[in-house]
């Protein structure tokens, strides 16, 4: 496994920061809340690459155990093991997914786009079945709280998250999935 470096460190704790100032913008849409962390963990997919955006989600996930950086301004065990605690998880796999096949794009605006919306899969597998396990809901009662007031503003994120992304590609960054095609 490649040795980390410094500037690798520094833009997954950038994106780790970004994560938890997305979490500050709440709008309350019942169980679970919209705000921007989703955009954030699209976006640390496709920049940093899968290994190094998991890095920084994980992060993000520690941090909020003892630091307020959850939705909200929440933190602790409870969140993480309460009704969105399972969205909370699913952005480990979802942002990871994300950098896997924007790895693989190419630079793509589309392939971009289609790595963000990819990246929503996990992140609403997981956190529908945690829901509907915190909550005793069926299936499709956890889909109606937990995704479907969410699925056109994601994908818009998702879009933004592809389109940001491929307009960083022509600048002079050095950014560590685009500079080494992770």
């Amino acid at each position: 496994m490649p040795q980390t470096q410094t500037r690798d460190m520094t833009w997954a704790a950038l994106f780790t920061a970004l994560m938890a100032g997305g979490a500050l913008v709440v709008i309350p849409l019942g169980p679970v809340p919209f705000t921007l962390q989703v955009l954030f963990v699209l976006m640390a997919g496709m920049i940093l690459g899968a290994r190094l955006a998991a890095l920084s989600v994980a992060t993000y996930l520690v941090l909020g155990l003892v630091a307020p950086v959850y939705a909200g301004g929440t933190s602790g065990v409870a969140v993480l093991l309460g009704p969105t605690g399972g969205f909370l998880i699913g952005f480990l796999p979802g942002a990871a997914l994300a950098g896997f096949i924007a790895a693989r794009s190419g630079g793509s605006p589309l392939w971009l786009i289609v790595a963000g919306i990819g990246g929503l899969a996990p992140i609403y597998l997981i956190g529908a079945a945690w829901l509907a396990a915190q909550l005793h809901l069926t299936a499709s009662a956890a889909l109606a709280a937990g995704v479907l007031p969410f699925v056109w503003l994601d994908v818009l994120k998702a879009i933004a998250a592809g389109l940001v992304t491929r307009s960083l590609v022509s600048l002079p960054l050095s950014l560590p999935a685009l500079r080494s095609g992770r």
